[in-house]
């Protein structure tokens, strides 16, 4: 079939955790039917990137985003102005909506897939296709649970409403597309809670940013499929760890607010525990555009290391004795879980961080949700590195069986052969004539 693939971010290189999401969808997808790769990009080096995906795809087509004070402003009041969802309406772009435009009248696609929620806006203006909003989290719910850790003040007004209207507004994507994708069961429910909720907006097209009065909502039941996030274990194989390995990791991108929440919790509450009982342990923090207070942590105490991010992490990862995941907001799957599970690196998380994942606590991980609980397990393995590759196996088993892309998408293929089945018999018939 013809895909239209929509995507918020680049899907390469894979080396965050939207991207790799995107990127063995994308990998599953080409195996089997001819893609049309529309994406936003943010720099001249992602236009570059994107010649890495041309080999893959029929075709790529790259809309630059640009994020400025400027445009942030006036997405909120867009968003004030009618009540639609700020992070939606601050991601809308003319260029976008027009190149899709130009790509529904040049050819017809079967199926748009829609990439996160961002993109579901540009995917409605397909009017023939059938439609699948695959989904990496259920946005209003990791909003909501963000917006419950901020101190009171303006940022926590404007994400109290925001989480409110992403609410409606995804509940409402939900009813509109012939398929949904979900990465757990819990988002599942939480989609299908939000679809299920207010409907007084159904009917109008204008709820939607760039909406269509074509697009009107066909009372069609609520299809959301539960496919979780996969990687590829035959390309991340476990590492060849130090004995006297001290470090303990945390890895991911740090420009997004719940990491770098969590790793401020970890050095403040759980850090100088771990430190009394093991005086040589490190602590090294890797990922992308570290805020300030983060990166300020490595000059008040000399036993952290941030990084920033890393192409290749290749020695932090050998002399790594524990991965941890101290989140306390979040939504979806992590995929830092999924690469530590197969990169056979002992692992920390609280039950948020692995939430979605079917890895059992002393089994494939260490589970804690409070400070000292924390500290002891992260000391735990540090002291026994004979405790930390038992649970490294058993995680690596687990994610080659469940999390491996060659397993984890094939759901992927009876939803295409359902939508394909729905075109076919949505064709007019037309008399044979002798």
């Amino acid at each position: 079939m013809r895909v239209l693939l929509l995507t918020q971010v680049l899907p390469y290189p894979p080396d965050s955790g939207p991207k790799i999401k995107t990127y063995h969808v994308l990998r599953h997808l080409v195996e089997r039917h001819e893609v049309t790769l529309v994406s936003f990009i943010r720099s001249e080096e992602e236009r570059r990137q994107a010649d890495a995906l041309r080999s893959m795809c029929a075709d790529v087509h790259t809309v630059p985003m640009r994020r400025n004070l400027s445009g942030e402003l006036r997405g909120l009041l867009a968003s004030l102005l009618t009540g639609q969802p700020w992070m939606m309406t601050r991601d809308h772009r003319g260029a976008m909506a027009h190149r899709v435009d130009r790509l529904n009248a040049r050819r017809e696609f079967d199926i748009v897939h829609a990439d996160q929620l961002n993109m579901a806006q540009y995917a409605l203006r397909l009017s023939r296709a059938r439609k699948v909003l695959d989904l990496h989290n259920a946005l209003w719910l990791l909003y909501r649970r963000f917006w419950e850790t901020m101190p009171n003040g303006p940022r926590k007004w404007l994400l109290g409403r925001d989480w409110q209207l992403l609410r409606r507004y995804e509940g409402e994507m939900c009813r509109r597309f012939d398929a949904v994708l979900a990465v757990t069961d819990e988002d599942r429910r939480e989609l299908l809670e939000a679809a299920s909720g207010d409907r007084s907006a159904s009917g109008d097209a204008s709820y939607m940013v760039g909406g269509d009065s074509n697009h009107r909502l066909s009372h069609r039941p609520i299809n959301i499929s539960v496919i979780p996030i996969a990687i590829d274990t035959g390309a991340l194989r476990p590492i060849d760890r130090s004995p006297e390995a001290r470090t303990v990791l945390h890895i991911g991108t740090m420009y997004w607010p719940p990491n770098a929440q969590g790793v401020l919790w970890f050095v403040r509450e759980v850090w100088p525990q771990v430190k009394a009982a093991v005086p040589d342990a490190r602590f090294a923090i890797v990922g992308a555009r570290p805020p300030h207070e983060v990166q300020a942590l490595s000059q008040s105490d000399p036993s952290i290391e941030v990084t920033g991010y890393l192409p290749d992490p290749i020695d932090i990862l050998r002399r790594t004795a524990v991965s941890i995941v101290p989140l306390s907001a979040g939504s979806g799957m992590r995929v830092k879980i999924l690469e530590n599970f197969a990169r056979g690196l002992p692992t920390v998380s609280t039950t948020v961080g692995f939430e979605g994942i079917a890895a059992v606590p002393a089994r494939d991980l260490l589970a804690a949700d409070n400070a000292q609980e924390y500290a002891g397990a992260v000391i735990r393995l540090l002291r026994d590195p004979h405790e930390g590759r038992r649970l490294s196996d058993n995680a690596r088993r687990l994610v080659e069986t469940k999390y491996d892309y060659r397993v984890a998408c094939r759901p992927l293929d009876a939803i295409y052969a359902r939508l394909g089945s729905l075109n076919r018999t949505a064709q007019p018939v037309t008399a044979a004539t002798s």
